[in-house]
């Protein structure tokens, strides 16, 4: 703290007063520092150290830019923030600022932001003597009677000072002193007045003019005096003095007084006759300010107003009029003049600080913007009232005198609403009272507070199957109440398990849009429906996200031919369905059971009969597949039938399967077995039917050469042993088979020839064993039979017996030689046509 000054202005240099007055204000500590400085300071002269008195340290009041704010004055004061010190901005001149006014002080005020502190400023500003008295004029002309008694007096205009206490005028003082006497006296506004009181009787006669001198001195160090010289005229006698009507006249008048007022008019009487009877009036030792608001007629003794009045400025004025007859008598009333208050000032709003924009998460409290707010009327004129409009969460607290501030009063939403208008009212209690506003836009900046909200609890969306990959099943959207980055949304695809899979195989999410587009084609019969969670994230900090359910719906397109189940179509059998001759109408033959993998009408399944052998004697049921029979089964009736099944589903396009149906018309199995082993078959054969129906081809070719080769080789060979015995001489004897007995082409056969027939309804595939003697004779099985074993012998022709051995011989020899040609003919023609039926069945295969 400072040290007060107690010396009368007498201690070198600069003394300082601070002290600190903790107030509750704001969100921070508020205090108020006072300092006390002599006038005319040269700039740059340190006033104190702020930043110490304070508690705050340099960089506090760098970082919280702090800052000096004036009332709209003239600023005397600067800051000096790397060093925390307040010095002179400009020189002070104390008689300038505050004229008369004891003490003499500024203020300001301290505002550092981050968080908002105010502190109130107050510099006394100390007089010293560095002014001289001084009078209005430079001499006084009096005109005094030579008959004027002893004790009269004589009004004299008093020196100006403009320092104040000890450095103003102290006394006045009369030289010489032999006639007159000086009277000093004090007035109500605290000037002085002074008076010369006659001791001795003029005798103008002895001194027609006396010359006085009158000495004003101040009390400063160093002492400064001014003077007057006073020259006064001896008149010839005048026994009367005037007197006044009253000793003071006292008159009130409002502020808003208009120009031309009539303030009061003064009145003096004199005894006297004639001209020594004449009183003019004057206006002696007023201040220069109240010369300029009142006017004095000398004659008639009316003071009127000619200027404006001011009741914040000055609340009162004393004038002294003084009543002076022809002879030189006078006399002096006092007009003391009191100045009633009117609201005629409006109340004023300074914005001292304030935030632009505030985040919504801000707590109660938070301050908002300070105020000050003034009034310059006084008593109930300049009281104020301060509120703000209360359809917003603020609301105004008073800190400081004539400092408000304004505070959050309940918590932000910047959704709800983003911007605040905030109307500041002030108004006094005058009458009628006056009022002025200041509005300020308080913005509520966003806080990343709303998570991404999705348009739907739920999405559900159904796709055709089949579709094409990429394709584009539709868009999640979510919104976000948040601004700016808070508020940008972006999808994320939660990649968990769908039906085995993980969900970007299935499905993939545009992370800008939403867009769901599907990774691959989907297969109703695979897989009818799957649900994956889609993430909505926005960009704040931290990050707030939202899932949503997503379920596709696959819908089922007719993509599937329906499938027989039954009868079953078969490459290695034939199925054939007996019905007896006996079946009456309605007989129910066979049920053709078909299924469709597809959904819904895509898989409702209805039966024709396409063909049939004999279409009057059976009919299909159109739904549930079943053949009957349409009449009474007749012995006219085939024993071989063939149905031809349409099963087609009802989808769009329409899909189809045929199945044949073989039907046999027979009581008995026998019957059945020899009628169908020829049956004509139209199915189509797989690939390994193909490749051993042409493997089966190649080895009969193969082994018809090979025989043929053989047989060729064998009779060669024969024929050649035969010549070596004709050339030989040996007897030539015919050769006869064993246990062969030709009957003329009877065909009967002595040896007994075994065989197994193994075979199914399908002839093609019958496996055929046989079991012959070692003989000359030939198998042939004829594909288009029934299977019935033919044997083919060749004949032989006995000769007969030729009448010479060499006749016998060359006989034998050309009958042997056409026999062995006949059964390599025979043999030929067995192969052939081995290889014509399986070359038959190849073409009818493919």
């Amino acid at each position: 703290m400072g040290d007060w000054c107690t010396g009368a202005g007498r201690r070198a240099g600069w003394q300082v007063l601070f002290y600190i007055l903790c107030l509750s204000a704001l969100d921070s500590v508020t205090g108020q520092a006072r300092y006390s400085i002599p006038e005319e300071q040269s700039e740059g002269s340190i006033v104190g150290n702020i930043g110490r008195d304070l508690g705050l340290e340099v960089k506090r009041l760098v970082s919280g830019k702090a800052r000096i704010i004036t009332k709209g004055g003239r600023q005397y004061v600067d800051l000096n923030r790397d060093k925390g010190l307040l010095v002179v901005k400009e020189r002070i001149d104390r008689e300038e600022l505050c004229g008369q006014a004891t003490p003499c002080s500024f203020s300001f005020e301290l505002i550092i932001e981050n968080p908002i502190q105010l502190y109130r400023v107050t510099v006394e500003v100390r007089d010293i003597n560095d002014n001289t008295p001084s009078f209005p004029k430079d001499e006084i002309n009096l005109e005094i009677s030579e008959n004027a008694v002893s004790g009269a007096r004589f009004s004299l205009e008093s020196a100006v000072d403009p320092d104040v206490g000890v450095n103003s005028i102290q006394n006045y003082s009369l030289r010489p002193k032999d006639n007159f006497k000086l009277e000093v006296h004090s007035q109500a506004d605290g000037g002085k007045y002074i008076e010369m009181v006659l001791q001795t009787p003029l005798d103008r006669e002895e001194h027609e003019t006396l010359s006085l001198m009158l000495i004003a001195t101040d009390g400063g160090e160093p002492q400064r005096t001014g003077t007057v010289r006073i020259h006064i005229t001896v008149l010839d006698a005048n026994d009367n003095a005037p007197v006044c009507g009253q000793p003071v006249y006292k008159t009130d008048v409002k502020e808003s007084s208009p120009k031309g007022t009539l303030i009061t008019t003064v009145s003096a009487d004199d005894a006297d006759q004639g001209v020594n009877g004449e009183v003019t009036f004057s206006i002696a030792h007023v201040a220069k300010e109240a010369k300029e608001l009142f006017e004095l007629n000398v004659d008639t003794g009316e003071i009127k107003l000619v200027g404006n009045l001011d009741f914040e400025k000055t609340k009162n004025y004393q004038l002294n009029v003084k009543a002076r007859d022809q002879g030189g008598f006078t006399d002096t009333c006092k007009v003391a003049i009191q100045i009633i208050d009117e609201n005629d000032n409006v109340p004023t709003i300074q914005l001292m600080s304030h935030s632009n924009s505030i985040p919504e998460d801000s707590p109660p409290g938070t301050t908002v913007a300070v105020i000050n707010v003034e009034d310059a009327d006084s008593d109930g004129n300049g009281v104020v009232l301060c509120y703000i409009n209360a359809d917003i969460p603020f609301k105004i607290e008073s800190s400081l005198t004539d400092y408000y501030t304004i505070v959050t009063d309940n918590t932000l939403d910047r959704e709800t609403v983003s911007e605040y208008n905030v109307t500041i009212t002030v108004s006094d209690e005058g009458t009628p009272p006056l009022s002025s506003n200041m509005n300020i836009t308080v913005k509520v900046s966003d806080v990343n507070d709303n998570a991404p909200k999705f348009d739907r609890p739920v999405y559900s969306k159904s796709i055709q199957e089949n579709n094409s990959p990429g394709f584009s099943i539709f868009s999640v959207r979510a919104s976000d109440a948040d601004w700016g980055q808070n508020a940008r949304v972006s999808y994320f695809l939660d990649d968990k398990q769908v039906n085995g899979v993980t969900a970007s195989s299935v499905v993939s999410v545009n992370s800008e849009n939403g867009a769901i587009h599907a990774v691959r084609s989907f297969d109703y019969e695979q897989i009818k429906s799957f649900q994956f969670n889609v993430t909505a994230r926005d960009g704040g900090s931290p990050t707030l996200s939202s899932v949503v359910a997503v379920r596709i719906l696959v819908q089922d397109q007719n993509d599937n031919a329906p499938q027989v189940l039954y009868p079953v179509q078969t490459s290695s059998s034939l199925v054939a369905e007996m019905v007896p001759r006996s079946a009456d109408v309605g007989y129910l033959v066979t049920k053709v059971v078909a299924v469709d993998v597809d959904s819904g009408q895509n898989a409702w399944l209805s039966y024709k009969l396409q063909k049939a052998t004999d279409r009057a004697l059976f009919e299909v049921g159109l739904q549930n597949g079943e053949i009957r029979t349409v009449r009474q089964v007749t012995d006219k009736d085939a024993v071989k039938q063939r149905l031809t099944v349409v099963v087609e589903d009802n989808g769009q396009p329409s899909r189809s399967a045929t199945v044949n149906v073989n039907v046999a018309v027979a009581d008995s199995f026998p019957e059945v077995l020899s009628e169908f082993t020829d049956f004509t078959h139209d199915k189509e054969y797989n690939d390994n039917l193909t490749f051993y129906l042409v493997l089966a081809l190649a080895v009969v070719s193969f082994l018809f050469i090979t025989c043929l080769v053989v047989i060729i080789s064998v009779k060669i060979y024969r024929w050649r042993q035969s010549r070596v015995l004709y050339h030989s001489n040996l007897p030539v004897i015919p050769y006869y088979p064993p246990r062969y007995a030709d009957t003329l082409g009877t065909g009967t056969l002595q040896h007994v020839y075994n065989y197994e027939v193994c075979r199914t309804t399908d002839s093609r595939k019958s496996d055929c064993k046989f079991v012959r003697p070692c003989s000359q004779n030939v198998l042939i099985m004829d594909p288009s039979s029934t299977g019935t074993m033919q044997r083919m012998q060749s004949e032989q022709n006995i000769l007969d017996e030729p009448d010479s051995p060499l006749e016998v011989s060359l006989l034998g020899q050309s009958q042997c030689l056409a026999v062995n040609l006949k059964k390599i003919v025979i043999t030929a023609v067995l192969f052939w046509r081995l290889e014509a039926h399986f070359s038959h069945h190849l073409s009818s295969f493919c």
